[in-house]
């Protein structure tokens, strides 16, 4: 049996040794490097790009700005996985402080980095805006002009999106059901907070990195990529291409969580190899990382109904996704986040308005929980505002409004499997919270205890396709598009073909995502790729054990169930001399390889206006629970134990699913505690590894558990997200609990617990 056992990684020594290599190791001969120029303004048209000095750089051989994109034919300048609003080089503005204005490609690295910082830009400066409620003020600057009668600024790739033409605001996702105002009218109590959390960095440990190589009128690109294939659907539309003329080839990655998800620096790469004839590597500094790509900021305003007995009559939601000076997947994340923000709750009456914003900063994208991390921070941190308010204890009032088996969600859709309540029942154990919840151990110090729960939704719809083949060597091989990010993705597609096949999993060889040669996947994001791709490698597994069993019994003139296979062989069973191995039979049928093909769908979908539909072909389900201990004298938090419980439907491999769930635990911290992206108009103040703060294994908790449930027949569920957005909520929970009073604002810096229990005690400062 390969499934359901805890088991290395097939790369395991490869990765500890150092021998894996990277997109960052990739190369090819005669290639150069690039550099980028960077807008050192957050807002202004580019009145002169000078690259007389930075041509003069001994090795330089290409400099690429705005008005280079302009004269090349065919070229379409702007792209976007969701709105086309991006340019590959600025043309005319830019939008916030690291747009790309100037691309330089040189002989050497450090050649490319001297003359990138010769180019000299002179700007016009124009009126920025950086908070998303101010970028939707009357009056306030315009990144974009999205207009109806410009269709392709506001075109989608697979959900409806709802721009507010002549704003800033570039998708309005709604959900509604029921009546809110009945449901607020109905109400004993009702309660208002708003709640809001900061931009925050991936910091991947393998930072962006592309190669580039034009020959024959063909673009293939190496690249660190979550999308290969919507990487090559965007590259061939800005060159004019057929898709079949792009090739994207991925390499395992050091590590991601969302960073790499849709184009980041290959369409530069490829521009730069288009213009010079040579193969173009680009790689990333981590400053530069730092204004790639960020977590969205949001600001949510939660207004809820509430009856004395602890029914929720009515939920109301504001929310905003700072999205940054570009589109990238917000849209999206708005969505998730707009339908995410109810809560795993019964709530009869809901109205939610949930937009993304432009702004002039980093632009914002996927990052690991894709928008219910903020979204769990304010309503879980409501919901135990409510309790307090009704004085019931936050479990019990959260038991009481979980969705149970066969009812309904907010989207219209009736939930199956349900495990909500076992989930939080499971975590609120694990830390003893039938003892007591608050406890003063003098010197200033408090211990309390929080709960969270969480609901997150999966890709819907999407499409993943497999091929496992065999050939005349008896080797198994998986053909997938899903990427290794580190998550060990390979490791359970190669168990999920071995157990069919009946072949020990280190046997099965898995290719690297390749769109020339492996099928087609959606993207290797959402916690889908066990679930999606898994099922699909079973599919093709499983026909391609029927094609050998087919071959085998009419060699060995027995019927096909009276065969077994066993360690790459299919012998009748009971006489193991009687056996041919699966070499033979591919030699047998005159062909190199016997290949079997297996697709997995999901449907769904929702109306953009209502929110009515399918939002999810499954749930995510976990909770959180912690014990935090607080100096109220200094506002220090520690955090004494974490704990996760997820619902994994059917464990695939035990290793590799505890380890997301612990390093789920580990992001939560940092996000509690430590990470936030700080901004002086515009300007990242704490762009690298020492001013911006990640946990190190000193400030982790005393303890980090966790639970991982199954269930007899059930399907797999994927987890790689799950047990991070409930972690910071229930810290803010644990938090408030301790000093009696409620931080809305992540993370929770001492600083922040200082100004709420002076608030608390009506001080000033």
């Amino acid at each position: 049996m390969s499934v359901g056992r805890a088991v290395p990684m097939i790369d395991a020594v490869e990765r500890v040794t150092g021998r894996i290599r990277f997109s960052q190791d990739a190369s090819l001969p005669g290639m150069l490097h690039a550099a980028a120029v960077r807008s050192v303004v957050p807002h202004g048209r580019i009145a002169r790009v000078d690259t007389a000095a930075a041509l003069e750089v001994p090795g330089v051989v290409a400099v690429v700005t705005g008005e280079d994109l302009r004269r090349l034919p065919g070229l379409r300048p702007v792209y976007g996985p969701q709105i086309e609003d991006q340019p590959v080089v600025a043309l005319d503005r830019v939008r916030y402080v690291g747009d790309i204005v100037a691309l330089v490609a040189a002989e050497t690295p450090r050649a490319a980095q001297e003359a990138a910082a010769l180019v000299t830009v002179e700007y016009e400066e124009l009126p920025a805006v950086f908070d998303p409620l101010d970028a939707l003020e009357p009056g306030a600057p315009l990144l974009h002009e999205l207009e109806p009668e410009r269709p392709h600024e506001g075109t989608a790739l697979y959900f409806g999106i709802r721009p507010q033409f002549g704003t800033n605001c570039c998708n309005l996702f709604r959900i509604r059901r029921g009546d809110v105002a009945r449901g607020f009218a109905e109400a004993d109590l009702v309660l208002e907070e708003t709640f809001r959390t900061p931009a925050i960095q991936h910091v991947a440990m393998e930072p962006h990195a592309a190669l580039a190589l034009w020959e024959d009128g063909r673009l293939t690109v190496w690249s660190g990529t979550q999308t290969p294939f919507n990487t090559r659907q965007i590259l061939a539309g800005i060159f004019g291409l057929p898709v079949e003329r792009v090739r994207v080839v991925v390499p395992p990655m050091g590590g991601s969580y969302g960073c790499k998800v849709f184009p980041r620096i290959e369409p530069q790469a490829a521009l730069l190899a288009y213009v010079t004839g040579r193969p173009v590597k680009f790689v990333l500094r981590r400053d530069e990382e730092f204004v790639t790509l960020t977590r969205h900021a949001t600001v949510v305003t939660i207004r809820l109904g509430l009856k004395r007995d602890g029914r929720i009559t009515a939920r109301e939601v504001r929310a905003y996704w700072n999205t940054g000076a570009y589109a990238d997947c917000g849209p999206d994340v708005a969505r998730k986040g707009g339908f995410g923000i109810v809560g795993p709750y019964r709530i009869p009456n809901v109205a939610v308005d949930s937009r993304c914003v432009y702004t002039n900063l980093p632009p914002a994208g996927a990052f690991r929980g894709y928008a219910v991390t903020q979204a769990t921070w304010a309503s879980e941190s409501m919901m135990d505002l409510a309790a307090d308010a009704l004085g019931l204890d936050p479990l019990e009032f959260r038991l009481r409004n979980l969705l149970r088996d066969g009812e309904t969600f907010a989207t219209g859709e009736t939930l199956h499997d349900v495990h909500f309540a076992e989930c939080l029942e499971r975590a609120a154990a694990a830390i003893g919270w039938e003892g007591p919840q608050r406890r003063e151990l003098g010197d200033g110090r408090v211990r309390a205890k929080g709960l969270a729960v969480v609901m997150k939704g999966m890709t819907t719809p999407s499409r993943s396709e497999a091929k496992v083949g065999v050939d005349r060597s008896g080797q198994v091989t998986v053909y997938s598009s899903t990427v290794e990010l580190g998550q060990g993705a390979r490791t359970v597609l190669a168990q999920l073909a071995a157990e069919a096949l009946g072949v020990p999993y280190q046997q099965v060889r898995v290719v690297d995502p390749d769109t020339d040669r492996t099928p087609f996947d959606n993207r290797t994001t959402s916690s889908r790729s066990t679930y999606m791709m898994g099922n699909a490698v079973r599919q093709a597994a499983l026909a391609l054990r029927e094609r050998l069993l087919l071959a085998a019994a009419q060699r060995l003139e027995v019927e096909p169930a009276d065969l077994e296979l066993v360690d790459g062989n299919v012998r009748v069973a009971g006489a193991p001399a009687s056996a041919l191995t699966f070499g033979q039979l591919v030699e047998a049928t005159g062909q190199e390889e016997l290949v079997e093909h297996g697709e997995f769908r999901n449907q769904g979908g929702l109306d953009p206006d209502t929110g009515q539909g399918i939002a999810s072909s499954h749930w995510h389900q976990g909770a959180g629970a912690v014990e935090v201990e607080v100096d109220t004298r200094t506002g220090k938090v520690t955090i004494l134990h974490a704990h996760a419980s997820v619902y994994a439907g059917q464990v695939v491999n035990w290793h590799t699913a505890e380890l997301q769930n612990l390093g789920c635990i580990v992001f939560g911290v940092g996000s509690a505690l430590f990470e936030e992206l700080v901004y002086d108009q515009g300007q990242l103040v704490n762009p690298n590894l020492s001013d911006y703060l990640i946990p190190s294994f000193l400030d982790l908790p005393e303890r980090m558990t966790h639970d991982l449930i199954e269930r007899p027949g059930a399907e797999i569920h994927g987890l790689g997200e799950t047990a991070l957005p409930p972690i910071p909520a229930a810290v803010g929970n644990a938090v408030a609990r301790a000093i009696g009073a409620r931080v809305t604002e992540l993370p929770l810096t001492p600083e922040r617990v200082l100004r709420a229990i002076r608030a608390r005690d009506g001080e000033r400062g």
